[in-house]
């Protein structure tokens, strides 16, 4: 977290492509990332107490790339956990999103949960990656926690700094760090007074009605600032649930390790029975119509209406393209990291055709004609004076 920050070139790339919505609804602003095929269910991501919509712009530009409709906000100003289940509520009317998918950590983790148990039947499956399912531990190690809405921005940043660990880092974990710290430093002191009122305010998940089997957990084996002990009870509350463990990662593995955490949602979202439209892809331009709230519909089918094989998916359901995960074993998990390889393999590639093809004819001109017009001029000048000496 020291030096000078440098900005990632994809992330300029995708600043570029990807158009930023702020809404406001009541009182609450919104800020918010929309892209991908709007007839696809979204796949809404939270962010964590140090996070913004911006850090998941990895699984935003990968996702929709595939076909898939990725939103990404940020956690708005509430300070109690039901003002937070309304307020989400209020802003998937406002963007016309009925079912939807939650992707969230840490914090976003736990208020995903929270709105699954409250309100069910939007909620179609749930991806937890360090998350928890109690705020109890969080309040005991926070006694201040009353005169947060009083404290001064600095120490409100350095104490949600504190919680990330400081190096020695591998270099992609530290650029994670480095670019979620950058995150921080956007935030206003309320937006981070709420995040920790969100975090300390009693309140602990009920039992959802939601199935084990739509829902994954996520967790990196190395370090986070979630304890241990917490990831193990979410695990135990849902015994059902597909488990997709990441060796490293740290506390940010959707920066830093963007390749598996994109291939674990993209599992996810198929064995629940979302399908992508990549025949929409081309459709994505650079004005946002991959499925911005702003965009008009323009007679198309209603975008929000579930497609007609996006029902309640079982176990067992078997269509074209979509992939089959056994329940976890020993044997399972050894068949789906070579599975995942493979897939992760693909999926590489493909992002290296869709990143570089557009800029063939660039290349082209730029680099590759100068050089062969100096080889040319080379061969040429030296044919001439072996001409003029014989």
């Amino acid at each position: 977290m020291k030096g000078a920050f440098s900005v990632p070139g994809d992330y300029i790339h995708f600043k570029s492509l990807v158009p930023l919505h702020k809404i406001p609804i009541g009182i609450k602003q919104w800020r918010y990332y929309d892209f991908g095929p709007k007839v696809v269910p979204p796949l809404i991501c939270l962010p964590g107490t140090a996070g913004t919509a911006d850090v998941y712009y990895k699984q935003i530009m990968s996702l929709s790339m595939k076909g898939y409709r990725v939103i990404s906000v940020d956690i708005p100003r509430v300070w109690n956990h039901h003002e937070w289940i309304q307020a989400f509520e209020k802003f998937l009317d406002a963007i016309d999103v009925h079912h939807i998918h939650l992707y969230g950590t840490s914090l976003g983790g736990f208020l995903a949960q929270l709105f699954a148990q409250h309100r069910p039947r939007r909620v179609r499956s749930l991806i937890l990656s360090n998350s928890f399912l109690d705020t109890r531990s969080f309040s005991t190690a926070m006694p201040w926690a009353p005169i947060v809405s009083w404290t001064p921005s600095f120490l409100l940043k350095r104490y949600v700094l504190t919680g990330i660990r400081d190096g020695p880092h591998e270099p992609f974990i530290a650029d994670s760090v480095d670019f979620v710290v950058s995150q921080v430093e956007t935030l206003s002191k309320d937006d981070l007074a709420s995040r920790l009122t969100l975090t300390v305010d009693t309140a602990a998940v009920g039992p959802l009605l939601l199935s084990d089997s739509f829902i994954t957990i996520m967790d990196t084996n190395d370090y986070c600032a979630i304890p241990q002990l917490l990831k193990d009870e979410l695990g135990e509350r849902y015994p059902g649930a597909r488990r997709a463990y990441l060796k490293t990662g740290g506390d940010f593995p959707f920066l830093s390790r963007p390749d598996e955490v994109n291939l674990h949602l993209q599992l996810h979202l198929r064995r629940v029975g979302v399908e992508a439209r990549a025949d929409l892809v081309q459709g994505i331009s650079k004005g946002g119509s991959g499925g911005s709230h702003s965009e008009e519909n323009d007679g198309r089918e209603d975008p929000n209406d579930p497609p007609k094989d996006d029902g309640e998916p079982s176990e067992g359901r078997s269509t074209d393209g979509q992939l089959h995960l056994a329940p976890e074993s020993s044997e399972s998990h050894s068949l789906d990291e070579r599975l995942s390889h493979a897939i992760a393999s693909h999926l590489v590639n493909e992002d290296l055709a869709v990143l570089f093809l557009p800029h063939v004819r660039e290349i082209f001109f730029l680099y590759l004609l100068p050089l062969y017009l100096g080889s040319l001029y080379i061969t040429l000048n030296y044919y001439w004076k072996v001409k003029q000496e014989v």
